[in-house]
């Protein structure tokens, strides 16, 4: 027996010296000695990953190749190392890896998200960039996202109109109720809540939009350790399945509805009728799995990270009294109170704009960037990666990095303003760089910015309570807040006038 345990022993510190010093050989980026046969580095790592990997890059570096499994993965930490990937490499990391949450939730990796780089890809990309994101559709819908936030501030101001004292709210709900009814009037033409016969769809697309985040950004053993499919214990997959054939059934009964209700002479309206009026002249490519994934990627990515964002943005501000007094002093200065924010005062408010850019920098949406994966071998920072190595940008990392920020745990929304090229060496893209970057970027900064800004306009807001809101992070692929934000608030003196011809 003893020998047996030596000849395990001798055997395991070989392959661990041999890969060790080949590593080396190659010219790899370096990585944490002790990678174990199967399970790689997971051993590592802990929640929340994104703060992991910046302990583990502080020690070994900003360009840092880890196992995971047997996966082989690039963690960068640094605007040039970043600038690597997006510009000369860009190509080379244009794909996905593919991984359990694209075969399950991205219809075999062919939604926008999930598809890998090529001709299928480019024609998604260019579909949202032009038919469902570009700035004249944004603008299209301009009165949807008013009507909507006026929507909430009513709903808020009822709550609260004869006592015209603090009251408590869950804000987390509140904003993504927004936001889902925002998405779901550009897509469908009719919002989830706020109508009785609507609100069991309405909670059914926030749990399924929650799942989805839940289960893309858990650990799923079967992405980086084969071995667990034949041993039957990943029940992610399981879960992943289940989800995706009830997103899909929901989807596609939106689509037949209208496709019953759609008139061939009427101008498209919503996103859906856009959609099958491309169907129609293009029905080989237009098919309707394709119409459901740029349905379902919109549903995801523009309703929990613009809703997780405002939750961040009004957390921060509730323990930074003197920035919230800021941007009320600024928007009454520049709107005041005869009328509502509206869309076109945006850029009259670059204090607001800092702020949302601030919270974007301390608690960006995507901590980690989602995963890119590389075609062929290049060089990053100097090191050579090899082909088929799935790359992940710690975002946070570098826009909480003290050698790029002066004091980054502080709440500092003047560091944006009149600052000119803020994205220049990388270290500030809260929403990617390069030929994946979010395409939703200016849908999601004026529902956003009016959001926050009409908030600020009509409420008094303060903390539910003597202590700090609680700042710590949640597991999740959007980082969302460990404890949901529960503020208090009233109407204030000079917009009560206002607030009641809203009703």
């Amino acid at each position: 027996m003893m020998n047996w345990c030596f000849i395990i022993l001798f055997s395991l510190f070989f392959y661990m010296i041999t890969n060790h010093f080949l590593h080396k050989f190659r010219k790899f980026p370096p990585r944490p000695f002790l990678s174990l046969p199967i399970i790689g580095h997971l051993y590592l790592l802990k929640t929340p990953l994104h703060r992991t990997l910046a302990t583990i890059s502080n020690k070994y570096g900003p360009v840092m190749f880890l196992d995971f499994g047997s996966r082989p993965v690039l963690v960068v930490s640094s605007p040039s190392a970043a600038e690597d990937c997006f510009t000369t490499n860009d190509i080379l990391f244009a794909n996905r890896p593919k991984l359990l949450a694209g075969k399950h939730l991205g219809y075999n990796y062919t939604t926008l998200t999930w598809a890998s780089y090529g001709h299928h890809w480019r024609n998604l990309r260019k579909i949202a960039s032009l038919e469902i994101l570009s700035n004249n559709r944004i603008q299209m819908f301009t009165d949807i996202r008013r009507e909507e936030v006026l929507s909430l501030v009513s709903s808020l101001n009822e709550i609260n109109f004869v006592s015209g004292e603090f009251v408590a709210v869950d804000m987390k709900s509140r904003f993504f109720e927004v936001t889902l009814n925002t998405i779901m009037r550009m897509l469908t033409g009719r919002r989830c809540y706020g109508d009785e016969k609507e609100e069991p769809v309405a909670r059914k697309f926030r749990e399924m939009v929650e799942e989805t985040f839940r289960l893309s950004g858990s650990s799923n053993i079967g992405d980086f350790g084969p071995l667990a499919k034949w041993i039957g214990v990943n029940s992610t997959e399981k879960n992943m399945i289940k989800l995706h054939r009830k997103k899909d059934s929901s989807v596609q009964g939106m689509i037949e509805e209208h496709r019953r209700t759609m008139k061939s002479h009427d101008d498209p309206s919503n996103i859906i009728d856009i959609l099958l009026s491309l169907q129609k002249t293009e029905p080989k490519y237009y098919t309707d799995e394709i119409i459901r994934g740029l349905i379902l990627v919109m549903i995801s990515t523009g309703t929990d990270t613009s809703a997780g964002t405002l939750e961040w943005a009004l957390s921060l501000l509730l323990n930074h009294p003197n920035s919230l007094k800021f941007a009320v002093d600024e928007i009454d200065n520049k709107v005041g109170s005869s009328r509502l924010i509206n869309d076109s005062d945006l850029p009259n408010l670059p204090y607001l704009h800092a702020i949302i850019n601030e919270t974007l920098r301390m608690c960006p949406a995507a901590a980690l960037i989602p995963p890119h994966e590389s075609t062929k071998a290049c060089t990053v920072g100097g090191f050579v990666v090899p082909a088929g190595t799935m790359l992940l940008v710690n975002l946070w990392a570098m826009q909480n990095d003290p050698k790029l920020w002066e004091e980054p745990g502080e709440f500092k929304p003047e560091r944006f303003v009149d600052v000119d090229g803020q994205r220049d060496g990388f270290r500030f893209m809260p929403f990617g760089s390069g030929r994946r970057s979010c395409p939703g970027e200016g849908l999601a900064m004026r529902m956003i910015g009016l959001t926050m800004g009409t908030l600020l306009q009509c409420f008094e807001w303060e903390r539910n309570g003597v202590e700090k809101v609680d700042m710590k992070e949640g597991s999740g692929l959007t980082m969302p807040k460990a404890r949901p934000l529960v503020a208090k608030y009233r109407p204030r003196h000079h917009m009560v006038d206002l607030l009641r011809l809203q009703k």
